[in-house]
């Protein structure tokens, strides 16, 4: 038999073969090391989904969100899910650069609305609320509606601090009221401005650091315009008599439909609303006796009450709420606060926080809102 002669390999053969060898397995070494990291996210968040079911902290749902238990216990095999109105109440995103804190109406609506029921046993929403835009409060208090309408449980209604003027419309819907010691509640009314005029102005200082306006005559500003009132809000020219008049109608117009809305929900008579309660705000023995809240009892007995409200045992019940989306949700995308909640405005590149809501930029609407906003719009 034949013996192959063995041929040493040259040198430029044997760098190509071994940089092909090499690079090789160097690729192959990056894309299993890229896979692994991957699979390492991956099993790192199943395992924490894992855990968390398994101690109960949260429970991620078919939709990625994730809720956390607030009240009760872990293990209980009924559950109440709680939808939070906290801060200033806008529609939407749309209206502005959030607040210190605030709540998108629209979203809660939404959330509601996509609740069955067999997502959870009741409905809680927990308050602490001056009010804010009219059709984002009225969002909510629509959706509480149909949600009772579409599953047939109790929404009963917590307030943890305070529920004026627009939280009271959110929550007026709602099978049963509870407000916790020391909270305040009510302001049924409507509130638009401010309208600022300026008479015989001699100066406007729009400086660096000026802003003022001196009005020991001289000067004067007016804004030309067509149509008329359309340069309504002017603060150099008062307002006119009919001005006056169309915007008083439409806060009466407003004003009519909050009363009766609530007149409706909290089966007190309209004539009580207006001519008793009014505009005021309540502690909550006050508020009670008056019927714009069920009970004053404290958080505990307030979720006990909310149990029971839905035929539940208070001791087999869980209160849930939705948590901040975790690594993964955020790795893919999602935005760092709980869909409804506004995220509060931040300072951008040395600039200092700019609140632009149509809540506080001070331009003329109807709000249903009780006290100033400064805690809200950070001024």
């Amino acid at each position: 038999m034949g013996f192959a002669p063995v041929v040493a390999p040259s040198q430029g053969t044997f760098k190509r073969g071994f940089g092909y060898g090499f690079g090789g397995a160097l690729g192959a070494g990056t894309v299993l090391l890229g896979l692994s990291v991957v699979g390492s996210l991956l099993t790192m968040a199943t395992f924490a989904g894992i855990g968390a079911l398994v101690d109960g902290a949260t429970t991620p749902s078919a939709d990625g969100t994730s809720y956390e238990t607030v009240w009760g216990s872990d293990d209980a095999s009924k559950t109440l899910r709680a939808i939070d109105v906290r801060g200033a109440i806008m529609a939407g995103g749309d209206q502005g650069m959030g607040l210190t804190q605030a709540t998108y109406g629209y979203e809660v609506a939404d959330t509601i609305d996509q609740m069955t029921k067999e997502d959870a046993d009741g409905l809680v929403l927990r308050m602490d609320t001056p009010g804010g835009t009219i059709n984002g409060s009225r969002a909510i208090g629509e959706a509480v509606i149909r949600y009772k309408e579409r599953t047939g449980h109790k929404v009963v209604a917590v307030v943890e601090g305070m529920s004026a003027s627009g939280g009271m419309f959110a929550m007026a819907p709602a099978d049963k009221i509870i407000a916790d010691h020391g909270t305040l509640v009510g302001s049924i009314g409507v509130i638009s401005g401010p309208f600022q005029q300026y008479k015989d102005v001699k100066a406007v200082d729009g400086g660096l650091l000026g802003g003022g306006v001196t009005t020991t005559g001289g000067i004067t500003s007016e804004y030309i315009s067509q149509g008329k009132g359309k340069d309504f809000g002017n603060p150099y020219r008062a307002m006119t008599p009919e001005e006056r008049k169309v915007w008083t109608d439409g806060l009466a117009a407003e004003y009519a439909g909050f009363t009766s809305w609530v007149a409706q929900h909290r089966k007190i008579p309209e004539a009580t609303i207006r001519n008793d309660l009014g505009a005021h705000i309540f502690d909550p023995e006050t508020a009670k006796k008056k019927g714009l809240v069920d009970e004053v009892l404290g958080r505990d007995e307030a979720y006990r009450e909310a149990a029971k409200a839905n035929g539940l045992d208070p001791a087999d019940t869980r209160l849930e709420a939705s948590t901040m989306p975790g690594f993964l949700n955020s790795l893919l995308g999602a935005e760092a606060r709980i869909y409804g909640q506004a995220p509060a405005a931040t300072a951008e590149k040395g600039q200092a926080v700019r609140i632009t809501s149509v809540i506080c930029t001070g331009s003329p609407q109807v709000l249903a809102w009780n006290g100033p906003t400064t805690q809200f719009c950070g001024r």
